[in-house]
C-alpha cells in the first residue's frame, strides 16, 4: 500500500493550488510527522508530512491532529526558517517519490532566501529535509550517519537525488518502447515485468494491468500475444487519459469486514467480491480517510506507551492467576471423597487399631457397597485418622468457596482492564489519555503523576444524530460511560451496549420525562438500528461481519455497589443484530 510516484504527482497538483500561501503555523504532532498550515485566499490549508515507514506520505489534510505542549527541536528549527515564508513552487522529477516544496523566506538579516522542503516517500528510508538555496541540508527529520550509509544525511551535507534505474514514464512512453522493455523479461509474470518497466507505479496497479490484459488469468510475458499487447496498451492509454483530464477514480480497497488494504489512482476490479471499493473525489481526501484512524492509534501508542505496557502485563498476569486458581479449584473436587473416608473409618472403629496403614471397609456410599482401601497414618489412632480426613475435607471445602470468589473477581478484573485497553486504543487526545491514567490511578494500577500546570482537557462524549433526529451520545471511556448512564441520562432514555463484548455505552435521548413505557414506546426502529450500529462500531466487534447489541431503558440499568467504572447490570432488554458500518457512523456524526 505504498504511496507510488504517480499518486504523488496527483498530490503535487493539489498542493500547487496553494502556491502563494503564507506559512501560518508549523507543528510536529509526533516524532516522524510535520504539519504546516498555509494561509491562502481560500482560507487556512494544512499540509501533512509523514515519514513513518508503513504510512509515509505528504498531502493536504483536514483532520484535526493534537499537538504536544512542548514542540520538539526540529519543529522549532522549521518555525525559525519557514515562519511567514510563502510557498513558491512544488516540484517532482518524473515520477520519483520525492516532492520538493520551495518557500520564499527571509533570513536573520532580513535578506530574501529560497528554502526547499524535500519530502522523500520511500518506505523505511522516508525522510523530510530542509535545504538551502545551494542544496545543502540545513536539518532533517531523520539523521543518517556515515556508519550506516556511504551518503550520510546530516546537516551541512549536500543533498543528492537518488540515481535513475532506467524505467520509463507511464504517461510519456511510446508503445514501441514500452513493448520492447516488457519483452526483455520473457520469463517474468506480466505484473512484475510491468513493475520493472514503468516508473512510479504500485504493485496493485501493475496487477490491475495484468488482470485487464489476461481477463483475470495469470500469464507470463513470453506467452503474450499481439492481441494481449493491444489490450494492455488500451488499458494504459485509458489510464493516461484519465490522469491528464483529472477524471481518475481515487479508489480504496477494503475487506467486507472493513479492514483497509490498499488504494490506487484508478478503479480496481481484480479482487471481485473479495474486496469492497470506495471512491473519493481527491487524492488527499483518500489519504486522510485511509490513514487517519491508523495514525491516531500510532500517536496514542507513542504517547501512552507506558499505559499500554502496564495494561498488557496486568491483563496477562490476571488471566494467568485465574487459570491457576481454576486448576486449584479442580483439585477441590475430591473433597467429598475425603469426607466419605472419614465417615467409613468412624463406622469401622471397632475393627481398627493404632499402627494400621490400611483400612478395608464397605463403601455404603456406592451402590452394591464395594470394598474400598483407605490409607491410614500408623502414628495416629483410628479416630485421629478420621479427624485428619475431616480436616482436609473442611480445608478443601473452604478453599473451593474462596477460589470461586477469587475467580469471579479475577474474571471481572480482566473484563474491566480489557475495557480500559480498548478505550486506550480509541483515545484521540492527551486529555483522553490523562483521564484513563487517572482512572487507573484511582483503581490502584498506576501511580498518580505530579503534573505541572493544568491537566489536558478531555473530549466530551461523541454525539450523533439519527435519521429521525434523535440525539445519540457515546462514552469515550469508562468514566464517561458512568457519567452518561448513571448521571446524565434520563430513566426514559434508551441504553445500548454490544452483547458480551467490550464496548462503549450508547444513549438515545428519547426526550421523555415520565416512566412506565413499553415496547410500543421505543424510538423508531431506524433510530434503534442506527444506534446499534454505532454501539457495534465502537466495540471489539468493529471488524466483525455481525454483532448482537442489547438495548433497554435506562431505568433497567443499575450499577452494583463497589463495581468498577463502566460496569453495570441490566434486565428487561431486547437484542438486535447489526453489521458495523463506518460509513453510516460517519454520516450520523453531529457536525
Amino acid at each position: 500500500m505504498a504511496l507510488d510516484g504517480v499518486f504523488l504527482s496527483l498530490i503535487k497538483n493539489e498542493i500547487e493550488s496553494l502556491i502563494g500561501g503564507r506559512v501560518d503555523k508549523v507543528h510536529q504532532p509526533s516524532r516522524e510527522e510535520l504539519l504546516i498550515s498555509l494561509r491562502t485566499a481560500g482560507g487556512v490549508k494544512k499540509i501533512l508530512f509523514n515519514t513513518v515507514s508503513g504510512s509515509a506520505r505528504v498531502h493536504i489534510t483536514g483532520t484535526e491532529i493534537e499537538n504536544p505542549k512542548q514542540p520538539p527541536m526540529f519543529c522549532m528549527l522549521m518555525r525559525k526558517h519557514l515562519s511567514s515564508g510563502r510557498l513558491a513552487a512544488v516540484r517532482q522529477e518524473g515520477y520519483e517519490r520525492i516532492l520538493m516544496l520551495d518557500f520564499d523566506c527571509t533570513n536573520e538579516l532580513g535578506d530574501p532566501v529560497r528554502l526547499t522542503l524535500a519530502a522523500e516517500i520511500m518506505g523505511r528510508r522516508s525522510n523530510l529535509l530542509l535545504l538551502n538555496g545551494s542544496g545543502k541540508i540545513i536539518d532533517c527529520l531523520k539523521r543518517v550517519g556515515p556508519e550506516v550509509t556511504d551518503k550520510p544525511v546530516l546537516p551541512g551535507a549536500m543533498y543528492e537525488m537518488p540515481p535513475k534505474d532506467g524505467r520509463i514514464s507511464l504517461t510519456d512512453c511510446e508503445r514501441e518502447q514500452f513493448e520492447k522493455m516488457i519483452k526483455a523479461w520473457p520469463g517474468e509474470e506480466l505484473s512484475k515485468a510491468i513493475m520493472k518497466t514503468l516508473e512510479g507505479i504500485s504493485p496493485v496497479f501493475a496487477r490491475e494491468c495484468a488482470f485487464f490484459t489476461g481477463h483475470g488469468a495469470e500469464q507470463t510475458v513470453g506467452n503474450m500475444t499481439e492481441d494481449r499487447f493491444d489490450r494492455l496498451w488500451f488499458f494504459i492509454t485509458k489510464v493516461r487519459k484519465s490522469l491528464a483530464e483529472g477524471t481518475g477514480a481515487f479508489t480504496v480497497l477494503r475487506t467486507p469486514e472493513g479492514s483497509l488494504k490498499d488504494f490506487c489512482f484508478c478503479r480496481i476490479e481484480q479482487y471481485g467480491a473479495l474486496m469492497v471499493t470506495k471512491e473519493f473525489s481527491s487524492p488527499s481526501e483518500l489519504l486522510d480517510y485511509f490513514y487517519s484512524s491508523r495514525d491516531t492509534l500510532a500517536r496514542t501508542k507513542q504517547k501512552a506507551a507506558d499505559l499500554f505496557r502496564t495494561l498488557s502485563s496486568t491483563i496477562e498476569r490476571t488471566e494467568r492467576r485465574v487459570q491457576n486458581q481454576k486448576l486449584e479449584l479442580k483439585d477441590c473436587e475430591k473433597r467429598e471423597q475425603l469426607r466419605q473416608y472419614g465417615d467409613l473409618i468412624m463406622s469401622n472403629l471397632y475393627s481398627l487399631e493404632k499402627g494400621m496403614e490400611v483400612c478395608e471397609a464397605e463403601n455404603y456410599y456406592e451402590e452394591g457397597c464395594p470394598r474400598v482401601r483407605i490409607k491410614l497414618d500408623k502414628r495416629l489412632d483410628p479416630a485421629q485418622n478420621a479427624q485428619k480426613y475431616y480436616r482436609e475435607y473442611r480445608k478443601l471445602d473452604t478453599a473451593e468457596k474462596k477460589l470461586r470468589e477469587l475467580i469471579a473477581a479475577g474474571e471481572e478484573e480482566s473484563r474491566y482492564l480489557d475495557t480500559v485497553f480498548e478505550a486506550l486504543t480509541r483515545a484521540q487526545t492527551e486529555g483522553d489519555i490523562a483521564e484513563l491514567r487517572e482512572e487507573l490511578a484511582g483503581q490502584g494500577y498506576v501511580k498518580r503523576g505530579r503534573n505541572k500546570g493544568k491537566p489536558p482537557k478531555s473530549l466530551p462524549p461523541m454525539r450523533f444524530v439519527s435519521s429521525e433526529g434523535y440525539e445519540i451520545r457515546v462514552g469515550r471511556n469508562n468514566s464517561q460511560n458512568d457519567r452518561l448512564t448513571c448521571r446524565e441520562a434520563k430513566k426514559t432514555d434508551l441504553w445500548l451496549h454490544v452483547k458480551d463484548i467490550t464496548g462503549c455505552h450508547v444513549i438515545i435521548d428519547c426526550k421523555r420525562d415520565t416512566g412506565g413505557y413499553t415496547a410500543e414506546d421505543l424510538p423508531p426502529d431506524r433510530t434503534i438500528e442506527e444506534a446499534a450500529v454505532i454501539a457495534a462500531y465502537y466495540s471489539r466487534a468493529r471488524n466483525s461481519s455481525r454483532a448482537d447489541v442489547d438495548y433497554t431503558f435506562i431505568k433497567n440499568v443499575k450499577k452494583p455497589a463497589g463495581a468498577k467504572p463502566g460496569m453495570v447490570i441490566f434486565n428487561s432488554n431486547y437484542t438486535i443484530t447489526v453489521k458495523p458500518d463506518e460509513d453510516l457512523v460517519e454520516s450520523l456524526r453531529a457536525k
